[in-house]
């Protein structure tokens, strides 16, 4: 215990399916810090906010590190996180994530630096809000570390479709409380070419192989379920 940090919690959201293999090593690249606390989600209610939130109730220790169940901590990172925080003035810091995906390490496509804000001061934050893309809240000011997180995206095709499938419904939703306007063939269409312009374009996804050029018309695919989804919405609604 003597080599652990009493400064830092580490938080998991865990939950549904996981690979067994990635959260061992996830849970081994915690093995600095003495505090580890796990939510188990799949009998509780609520978002992933609500989740990250109920972590913060159980953590016993000044600093704040959310980390899930198929991502690593880095040698290099943990040293980097326990030089910054002995003398700092952040009180929340964005971490680089280096993502593979499809068993193959992203380097364009939008998928690196990926910054996430992860380490946060307990005294300064306040709460994650949000359904979809849940963000924090925190009095005081970001910092940016340099070594990423090392994020193990294994998913299949199938297992995105599902993912796809349950997300499209909320921000469908969000988007139609917000009255977005009606969707219609050219708002389709703009929707469409946006994302392909996005990702193929401005992300470079080809740059990554074949691996980015799926991952992007993956996405122009996602992005148009969930305008599908709301056009569903407003159909209903207008009747």
């Amino acid at each position: 215990m003597s080599n652990k940090s009493s400064k830092i919690s580490a938080i998991i959201i865990k939950g549904g399916f996981i690979d067994k293999e990635l959260y061992k090593r996830c849970l081994n690249s915690l093995d600095w810090v003495n505090d580890i606390v796990v939510v188990e989600t799949d009998n509780l209610k609520g978002s992933f906010a609500d989740w990250r939130n109920e972590g913060i109730k159980k953590s016993k220790n000044d600093w704040l590190i959310y980390i899930d169940t198929d991502e690593e901590v880095s040698d290099n990172l943990k040293n980097e996180i326990e030089k910054e925080i002995s003398n700092t003035k952040f009180s929340a810091y964005a971490i680089p994530r280096k993502n593979f995906i499809f068993n193959k390490e992203f380097k364009h496509s939008g998928q690196y630096p990926d910054y996430q804000k992860r380490l946060f001061k307990k005294e300064s934050f306040k709460e994650w809000t949000g359904e979809v893309h849940e963000e924090p809240i925190f009095d005081g000011s970001l910092g940016h570390l340099e070594n990423p997180i090392i994020h193990h995206k294994n998913i299949t095709l199938n297992q995105m479709v599902d993912k796809t499938n349950k997300w499209s419904e909320i921000e469908a939703k969000l988007m139609f409380d917000a009255h977005h306007p009606p969707m219609n063939f050219f708002r389709f269409c703009s929707a469409g070419l946006r994302e392909f312009w996005l990702r193929m374009v401005v992300q470079m996804a080809f740059l990554d192989g074949t691996e980015g050029i799926i991952y992007a018309l993956y996405q122009v695919y996602s992005k148009l379920i969930s305008y599908s989804k709301l056009w569903e919405l407003q159909l209903k609604n207008t009747k």
